[in-house]
């Protein structure tokens, strides 16, 4: 399998999707609208097929494995990082995205 790139959402307060041993981060990005953070985006290197969790807030929390073969992937680093910065333009509102440094990540 070549390496291939994912771009894996963490939304405050409704979802976030776990690192997993096969997953690397490679670089993250907090995502804030109207100057609230909103989301959280990781762009990972997907070392494998993996299951990754997407894990729903709740009581009690509901957790779903998604194969990583259903995830949208891009070829190189610079090609996610182009989608995510198509996901998140919206002409004039105010948006922006923040990188973060991803060794502050919680890994497996």
């Amino acid at each position: 399998m070549a390496s291939a790139y994912v771009i894996l959402t963490n939304k405050d307060g409704q979802f976030r999707t776990e690192l997993c041993d096969g997953l690397h981060p490679v670089e993250a990005h907090d995502y804030f609208f109207c100057g609230q953070r909103r989301a959280r985006f990781v762009i990972a290197q997907l070392l494998r097929p993996v299951k990754v969790a997407i894990v729903e807030d709740g009581d009690p929390p509901l957790r779903n494995l998604v194969p990583s073969k259903f995830l949208p992937g891009f070829d190189t680093l610079e090609a996610a990082r182009e989608e995510l910065s198509q996901l998140v333009n919206f002409g004039t509102l105010d948006v922006r995205l923040v990188r973060i440094d991803a060794s502050e990540l919680d890994r497996p």
